[in-house]
């Protein structure tokens, strides 16, 4: 043991010691390339904010000579963790737009938009996110008429949490031009108003843009929030030209401090930004382009998941498809041939198969080495899961979604179609690769809870008692590696970011617990007091314990 010490300290002064940074006093914790848990008594971090090594041992802490020491003050120290599916400019916006998180009732929501109404008048749109008629008692959709009895005289467009369906009042479908012959494009719906799928872009493609303006504030307040839970980066899913270009910004002027990785959303996006190819890493590796965002159904909550068979609580409909076998598989090998990477929402059983075959066909001319990814898997076939590793595929899914969706899901599918619902474990025995996120703002951008949901299948209250279909919960060395390792390596990022070791970045964050010793509800409640990317301390808790949180 001497022996290692010595051979330890000798390395650190071998090395440029003078210009390291250590970190000590923390109580480290991170998992290691073979899935086990690693502890660690502190940090050596390089002048160009990389990490050198980590140290176990205390004595070697003594012995180290590093004259630059920062102590963590007994402190928990986590590698940053990173979100493998979230929407950076859509939580910016949900934070400056009206918020209809959490509603219980139509008549909540309407409550918040007259509120929202006075304090901003004018005559442009009001544009909100968040409500789900699932929360609500009557669990009925919201209409035009019950926003025309709020605000009748300017565009109101309300998106509901999944951003799958979305109501408009008369004003606003007066403005995109919707009459009552307005048919639905294939993979829609409109109803009284509510528009599902396909149908949003009726009318979302007649809202003014944003101008830079607000796309900046948007992604100010976005990486804000991110840097308050611990999120170092982030899978953006579906970046838009104008997103890109606002990432870009930030990133000229040196106020980037989240890692973004980049999915174009849809392939005209992949075409904008770079013309058919992946970038490489810029701004300090904060931004990259990697491949393309693509869909292949709608959302459970909104009957938009495709389905084998007809939901259970609706008999007349299976959901809705996007787009045939072809229609799909061109899409894919148009980015394929690019270099690019794809990522795909699939959420029911028939859109997962349907996903699945077209990447086993894509595998045949690439290789599994392409890392495809299937964005959500929340309903699967269970017969259809062996065939996913095979194709090379990674399951990027959302442990708050099945906490959320659980009841919901239950109705819409019935008791007998549930084995591959939401199926962590299942997936991850078959050798699957995990990466786990959150779809911010879809849930909280809040890792934290997600760690909790993964170990537990219950929600932050303890329910339901002993989990929700408890055989796949995963153990917390899964769960930290699907927000950590798991997450880096889906977007080919591992190299760089996703653990403590050396060479990769200096990207980690404090909390104020022992995450690896409490109990799935203190865990999920785990509050973030630094936060540190590249080697520098990028948000720090304030003293009253507020902060750029954003809890639902």
């Amino acid at each position: 043991m001497r022996k290692t010490l010595l051979a330890l300290a000798a390395l650190l002064a071998s090395s440029s010691a003078l210009a390291d940074t250590l970190v000590s006093n923390v109580n480290g914790i991170q998992v290691g390339a073979d899935g086990k848990l690693q502890h660690f008594k502190a940090l050596v971090v390089t002048d160009d904010g990389k990490v050198r090594m980590t140290i176990e041992h205390p004595e070697l802490v003594r012995i180290a000579g590093i004259t630059n020491t920062i102590d963590g003050g007994g402190k928990t120290l986590l590698p940053g963790l990173i979100d493998a599916h979230g929407h950076v400019m859509g939580l910016g916006f949900a934070m400056i737009q009206l918020d209809l998180t959490g509603t219980t009732s139509v008549d909540e929501m309407k409550q918040r938009l007259k509120a929202y109404a006075a304090a901003n008048p004018g005559d442009g749109w009001i544009i909100g996110r968040g409500w789900n008629q699932e929360l609500w008692s009557k669990r009925r959709f919201p209409t035009s008429a019950d926003l025309d009895a709020v605000v009748p005289d300017r565009p109101v467009w309300l998106t509901r949490v999944d951003g799958h369906a979305a109501v408009g009042n008369s004003a606003a479908l007066r403005a995109a031009g919707i009459t009552a012959s307005t048919k639905a494009p294939d993979g829609g719906e409109i109803i009284d108003g509510l528009f599902v799928d396909n149908a949003t872009t009726l009318v979302e493609s007649k809202i003014p843009a944003p101008s830079d303006e607000v796309r900046d504030r948007a992604l100010a307040e976005a990486q804000k929030a991110m840097l308050s839970v611990g999120l170092v980066g982030a899978a953006d899913m579906g970046t838009a030209k104008e997103d890109w270009d606002a990432m870009r910004r930030a990133g000229e002027a040196g106020t980037l401090n989240v890692r973004i990785i980049s999915y174009a959303g849809a392939p005209e996006n992949w075409r904008a930004i770079n013309g058919s190819r992946q970038t490489g890493w810029m701004y300090g590796d904060r931004l990259r382009l990697v491949g393309t965002k693509l869909y292949a159904d709608g959302a459970l909550g909104s009957r938009g998941a495709y389905l084998k068979a007809p939901y259970h609580d609706r008999p007349d409909t299976r959901g809705l498809r996007f787009h045939t076998d072809a229609e799909l598989l061109a899409m894919a090998e148009e980015v394929a041939k690019g270099g690019g990477q794809i990522a795909t929402h699939a959420i029911g059983d028939a859109a997962n198969a349907q996903v699945i075959g077209v990447y086993e066909q894509l595998t045949k001319t690439y290789g599994s080495a392409r890392r495809w990814r299937i964005e959500h898997l929340q309903i699967a076939d269970p017969k259809d899961l062996p065939r996913l590793k095979p194709a090379g595929i990674i399951a990027s899914m959302q442990p708050t979604h099945q906490t959320s969706d659980r009841l919901m899901a239950e109705a819409r599918l019935g008791p007998e179609r549930l084995d591959g619902a939401y199926a962590w474990q299942t997936i991850a025995k078959m050798g699957v690769p995990l990466a786990f996120g959150s779809d911010f703002p879809v849930e909280s951008p809040n890792p934290f809870p997600g760690l909790s949901a993964a170990v537990s299948r219950q929600d932050m209250n303890g329910q339901p008692p002993g989990g929700w279909r408890p055989q796949d919960r995963v153990s917390f060395e899964q769960a930290l590696a699907g927000f950590t390792r798991g997450a880096a390596y889906a977007g080919f990022a591992e190299s760089r970011i996703g653990s403590l070791e050396p060479g990769k970045w200096a990207d980690f964050i404090l909390v104020d617990r022992d995450v690896s010793k409490v109990d799935p509800q203190a865990l999920a409640r785990t509050q973030v007091l630094e936060t540190w990317v590249g080697g520098k301390k990028v948000w720090t808790r304030p003293a009253s314990g507020g902060g750029g949180e954003r809890g639902r």
